[in-house]
This record gives structure tokens, sequence and C-alpha cells, in this order.
């Protein structure tokens, strides 16, 4: 009997080894079709990749493990940079954060997890929100989702991006004291402390709230919220650590300020101008747009008066930032941020920056520069011998139509994570979950 099975009886099996044969590789560092390649996974990795139409050996394997994809396409699991996956699932607006407690998101979660998985991303960065147990639940195989990396609380100062209370909310905040998806923090002393303290609860990096936000009650967008001795502080803590800090910033001075003192991460970024752009290229500083959140803030109603007005302007910039920032040379990763009802639209993300990218650098932001930020580079984003078995079988080619990865139930014909199929609209394709 194996003891661990009778522990947690949603232990995942062993991977079975699986062979493509056929298969066009699609390669997003190299922005190129490897074409009549034969690959083959084992234990969650690729262990093998031949092209020029050799094939390995499979007679050591069952028929349905050896896969023809003839004509179709293999590409890289997606990776989505910046979700919050706790924020209103199941509600359907903004407003209704304060009253969701924490059991009820969390019981929500996992229907927000498995329907990403489901459009072929295979990894997310939430950047507020995720808790441990959340992640834990997905790598132990208790739920299906995407392989998760967490920053726990998001750091705001009072008043800041991250603090709900209204202007006529008297009551103070202690020190640390959570605030939704943040913790309000003041003073470089507070900030060691709670910086620690979220790492101490499995955070993978920290996120801070270096300017003013849409959502927020009572900051508006140019606002500059931490001091310097603030995010100096919380820098020095995550990289004593071996992580990095990212900033939600959506200006030139948030953004320089916050880069100047260590940061290695921008969130949004909507209102960047040619000189901070240039500055983040020369400073290897990535950029996290998220546009799709701003447009179907807007379509569905989403926010408060308030708030819609601060989305409208920044939604005007957003396209035209993303532009200038690839341009100069930054490193652009792929984010969504799509809250409650909006996550369906994950995917629009895709088509949204279809009218300013290329397909080739909006597939590289979903795939070889998430990797990148995710600090996993050598093992994630690409389809490479040794790296984790996390593909997507693709009906045509994303490289040609990045919209395609829009066409969900069209296109994506199957989803593998960690070498198993997850989801399947293919009957060649057997599911393993």
């Amino acid at each position: 009997m194996d003891i661990s099975r009778v522990i947690k009886p949603w232990k995942l099996n062993s991977q079975r080894d699986l062979v493509f044969v056929n298969a066009i590789i699609v390669d997003p560092a190299e922005g190129k079709l490897i074409q009549n390649a034969t690959v083959r996974t084992s234990e969650g990795k690729v262990i093998q990749i031949v092209a020029d139409g050799s094939t390995t050996i499979t007679d050591d394997l069952p028929e349905e493990n050896v896969i023809n994809l003839t004509g179709k396409y293999l590409s890289p699991g997606l990776i989505d940079c910046h979700v919050h996956i706790t924020v209103v699932p199941g509600e359907a607006d903004l407003r209704s954060y304060k009253d969701m407690t924490e059991q009820i998101s969390l019981l929500r979660q996992p229907y927000v997890l498995k329907s990403m998985l489901d459009r072929g991303f295979t990894s997310i960065r939430d950047c507020g929100g995720a808790s441990l147990a959340i992640k834990e639940a997905v790598e132990e195989g208790v739920i299906p989702g995407p392989r998760l990396f967490i920053a726990g609380h998001a750091l705001s100062q009072t008043g800041g991006h991250g603090d709900l209370r209204g202007s006529h909310d008297i009551k103070l905040c202690c020190g640390g004291s959570i605030s939704g998806i943040s913790r309000i923090v003041d003073s470089p002393a507070e900030c060691y402390k709670y910086a620690r303290e979220e790492l101490r609860q499995g955070a993978d990096f920290i996120k801070i709230m270096g300017g003013g936000g849409i959502a927020s009650p009572t900051d508006r967008i140019e606002h500059v919220q931490f001091s310097d001795e603030e995010i100096r502080a919380i820098v020095t803590v995550a990289r004593n650590a071996g992580t990095y800090v990212t900033s939600h910033s959506y200006t030139p001075r948030a953004i320089q300020q916050a880069i100047k003192l260590g940061v290695r991460g921008i969130e949004h970024g909507n209102l960047i101008d040619l000189e901070t752009a240039k500055m983040m290229a020369e400073m290897d500083v990535f950029l996290t747009p998220t546009l799709i959140t701003h447009v179907m803030s807007k379509q569905m109603n989403f926010l408060s008066a308030d708030s819609a007005a601060k989305n409208k302007e920044v939604l005007e910039r957003g396209l035209q930032a993303i532009k200038m920032a690839v341009d100069a040379g930054v490193t652009v990763c792929f984010g969504t941020d799509l809250l409650g009802p909006m996550h369906f639209a994950q995917s629009k993300e895709f088509s949204v920056r279809n009218s300013v990218l290329t397909p080739s650098q909006i597939l590289c932001s979903a795939t070889v520069n998430a990797a990148r930020l995710l600090m996993q580079e050598h093992r994630l984003g690409q389809i490479r011998e040794g790296f984790v078995a996390d593909l997507l079988i693709l009906k045509g080619n994303p490289l040609e139509d990045i919209t395609i990865l829009d066409q969900v139930e069209e296109h994506v014909l199957a989803v593998i994570k960690d070498g198993r199929v997850v989801a399947s609209r293919w009957e060649k394709v057997k599911l393993d979950i």
C-alpha cells in the first residue's frame, strides 16, 4: 500500500510518456517554426526533440501515447503575469468586494483557475490576494489549475491604491493591517517587517502599490505613494531573499522613482513616456501592461463612477504605451488584471495587443519574456529539452495570427501541463486529469 495515497488520495499519478510526431513546433524565442518534428516527454519534462522527420523509438508506448500532429502546431504553454484570482469571483462588480469573505472567495477560486488552464495558461502570476494554500492545492493535485507564482498581499501606504477605506471611514489601520488584497504599511520599519512577513507566508515576490490606481477610492492616478526610504527597504528585503519587487505604477514619475530604487517590474504603465521607456530598457526592467481589464471594465460597467473616469484616461493611453515600450527595447510581458465576471476575456488580451504589436512580439510576451520575469527562464516558456512539458496543441499558427489564441474552443485543441493532458477538445488526445 502507498501510504501517501491514503493520506492524500488526490495525489496525481505519475505522468505517462508522450510522443508527438509530425509536429510543427512554435519557437517564440526565435519567432520561427520548426517543421516535421518529434517531441518526447517523460516525468513532466521534454526529454527529446528530433527535427527533420526523424522519430524517436515509440515501440515501448501504447498507441494512445503517440500523437500524430500532422498539420497541427505545438506551442509553449501560456503565462499570464498579472492576475487576481481572489477578487470577487461570482460577483457582478467591484462594489461587492467589501462584502466578500475570504472563505467565499477561496471556495470559488478553483473554478477561476480551471477556466484559465482550459484557455491554455499553464502558469500565472498573482499580483495580490492568492494564498499559499491555493498554490499548494494546485501543486498537490487537489484542484486543477495553472502553476501559481504569488505576491501574497500587496504592500500599500495609508490612503494608497491598496487602502479600501473611503474618505468618510474614520477607522484607523494599525501597521500591517490587511485591506482586501493588500497590507497597509507606513515607514521603513513597517516595510521591512511586512515584506519579510509576506515572504515568510510563501510569497514568491513582493508587489508594491507605487502610484495611484483606478479602483482605489482616495487617491488619484498621478499620486506617487511610498517614500524612497520605504521602497528601498522593501527592495532590500526582496533581494536578500533572492527575489524581486514589482510596482503598480501608471505614470513616469512613479515608474522612475521605483526603478531607480531597484524595483524590477512595473505593472500597467499606461501613461509611460519615451524617456521612462528608454530608462526601463537600459535598466532591464520588465513591463506588464494589462489592457483588456480597462476594455472590459468599461463594457461591463464594473467600476464606480469615480473609478470609471480614471479607467477612461488610462485606457486611451494604453495601446500607445505598449507600442512605445516595445520600440524602446523594454521587455514586455503578458498580463490581464481581470476581476470578477471579466475573467472569461483573459485571451482577448491577444486581440487587443494585435493592433499595435506583431504576433511574434505578443507570443513572446506570454512565454519567453514572462518566464524571465518569473525567474523561470531555464524551465518555462519554450519547448526545449530539459524544460517543463507545458504545451499547447493548436489548430493554427499563432506566429501568423495571434488572435487564434482568443478563439479557444476552435483553435486550442489540447493543453498539456507538467506532461499531463489537462484539457482536450480533440478526440485524438486523451485526458490525464
